[in-house]
C-alpha cells in the first residue's frame, strides 16, 4: 500500500533517441510553439534512427531509464532513403527479445514524427510518460551495483 502512495509522486525517467532531421525538427517546434509536454524525457539525437544500435536501448534501460523512445522520418520520408525502414525491423527484433526476457512492451516505443508535426510530438510524449508511469519504475534491467 505505501508503494502505491509513493508511486503517485514518482516520475519516470525517459530517453528519446530521435532522428535529426524530422523528430528532432519536430520537438523543436513544440518548443518554439510553446506546445507543453512532460519534462520527463531527455531527447538524444541521432543523424537516422537506422544506424542506432539496439544494444544503445538496452543500456539506457539497465543505466536507469525507466522507458525509451525511438523516433523518425514517416515511411518514405528518411533523409538517408530507407533508414527508418531498417530501423523498425531493428526495433521489432528488439521488442521480441525484451518481451522474451521479461520486460514490459510498453517500455519501449517505437514512432514517426515529421519536423512540422509539434503538436504531435508533444502528443506522443504525453502518451509515453503515461504508459511508462503506469508501469512503475524498471529494475527488471538496472545493473545492482555492490
Amino acid at each position: 500500500m505505501a508503494e502505491n502512495l509513493a508511486s503517485k509522486d514518482w516520475e519516470p525517467k525517459i530517453v528519446a533517441i530521435v532522428c535529426n532531421w524530422c523528430t528532432y525538427a519536430g520537438a523543436d517546434l513544440a518548443g518554439i510553439s510553446r506546445i507543453q509536454y512532460p519534462p520527463n524525457v531527455r531527447i538524444i539525437r541521432v543523424p537516422c534512427t537506422g544506424r542506432i544500435n539496439p544494444f544503445y536501448i538496452v543500456k539506457a534501460l539497465q543505466t536507469g531509464a525507466d522507458g525509451v523512445l525511438v523516433s523518425g522520418c514517416h515511411p518514405g520520408e528518411c533523409h538517408y532513403i530507407s533508414g527508418n525502414l531498417v530501423a523498425r525491423r531493428k526495433f521489432a527484433a528488439l521488442k521480441s527479445f525484451l518481451s522474451y526476457i521479461g520486460m514490459e512492451g510498453d517500455r519501449t516505443m517505437f514512432t514517426w514524427v515529421s519536423a512540422s508535426e509539434g503538436d504531435r510530438f508533444a502528443q506522443v510524449i504525453r502518451g509515453v510518460t503515461a504508459k511508462v508511469k503506469a508501469l512503475g519504475p524498471a529494475d527488471k534491467l538496472k545493473k545492482k551495483l555492490g
